[in-house]
């Protein structure tokens, strides 16, 4: 890890703890205390399960979407690497933008060819958006009322994030289906920069673009063949992401609040995840607590309990993610590449 992501990932941790803090300020500790040593671990230990079957099954479909390419010697451990690293410089970065370009530097240093590693992340990049989409509309049905009901300005913040994931699917499925049309489309957008950037640069600009999408549509019309695999992938993928939305529901069961209502709890975290994928702040740190505290503090009256909840929910499903990356990167692949520096 270089020096600079090492200052990014403590700098996290310290702003996770000044906002714990926040909210932990106006909180008997005695009660805080007294709550933490009442909790079911039997269900916290459920909600670890699901972010670790959430690891594991990105894995697999890591694996198996590399093996299809033909990279046999690719192993499970390998492929564990891939997420783990992914959550880590998704976690470090704003707007979660490191994870793809780190996922891609881990499976270089495997041996893995370029063009197949960036084939398969763009099958799973594809697959994981489309599942986003489709389990938001699901929750958008279920949970939008509720936010509307309460925090109007919230569900400003959910549309908009739908509209963001919506729009990166369309221009996809665009260069994917329209390939042309989309390059005069994206080339007609880009023409009022002319008149703030100088003609080098808007020149470099167009080529980069032009490379950057017949890329994508080489690659989709390649994988475009592997239907049945895509199908299985999505299949997987939904499962994945279920495995954790569902989190917070059984940390509510961990602190003895049984009579949730599973299919609210699980959309209201659908339209969190949304919300958080707008804070440009690494992590969503801030917005992340917020929203969680402002949604579930109609179902958690007890501000020690709804303190409690959240602190456990974050270290979960955002700092749990930072510390195994950490150490991904520091396990050795089994096939390493000289050619590919190791040090991300």
């Amino acid at each position: 890890m270089t020096k600079r992501n090492l200052l990014s990932l403590l700098g996290m941790f310290l702003i996770g703890f000044i906002i714990f803090w926040y909210f932990i300020r106006d909180v008997n500790l005695n009660l805080l205390v007294a709550d933490f040593f009442n909790i079911n671990w039997s269900w916290m230990l459920v909600a670890t399960f699901c972010m670790f079957a959430y690891f594991g099954l990105e894995s697999w479909i890591t694996h198996a979407l590399v093996k299809d390419q033909g990279e046999n010697h690719f192993t499970f451990k390998d492929a564990i690497r891939v997420p783990l690293v992914e959550q880590l410089f998704n976690g470090i970065t704003p707007f979660s933008s490191g994870g793809q370009p780190a996922q891609l530097v881990v499976m270089l240093q495997t041996g893995v060819d370029g063009g197949r590693a960036s084939s398969v992340l763009l099958m799973k990049f594809v697959v994981y958006q489309a599942m986003i989409v489709i389990n938001f509309l699901f929750s958008l049905f279920i949970g939008f009322h509720y936010i509307s009901e309460k925090l109007h300005y919230l569900s400003l913040f959910v549309l908009f994030g739908f509209i963001i994931h919506l729009v990166v699917i369309i221009i996809l499925l665009m260069i994917m289906y329209w390939h042309g049309f989309t390059k005069r489309f994206v080339h007609a957008i880009m023409k009022p920069l002319k008149f703030f950037v100088s003609a080098e640069r808007y020149e470099k600009w167009q080529v980069t673009l032009n490379e950057k999408i017949d890329n994508f549509y080489n690659e989709s019309v390649r994988i475009a063949h592997h239907w049945k695999l895509l199908f299985k992938v999505a299949v997987i993928t939904f499962f994945q992401l279920l495995l954790y939305y569902l989190v917070p529901y059984f940390i509510m069961l961990a602190l003895g609040y049984d009579q949730a209502n599973i299919v609210m709890i699980v959309s209201l975290h659908v339209l969190i995840v949304m919300i958080i994928s707008l804070f440009p702040i690494p992590g969503g740190a801030g917005g992340a607590e917020y929203s969680f505290e402002m949604l579930f503090k109609s179902y958690i009256f007890n501000s020690s309990k709804l303190v409690l909840a959240l602190i456990l929910w974050r270290i979960l499903t955002y700092y749990l993610g930072l510390v195994l990356g950490a150490i991904a990167l520091f396990i050795k692949p089994d096939r390493v590449d000289s050619d590919v520096k190791r040090n991300i």
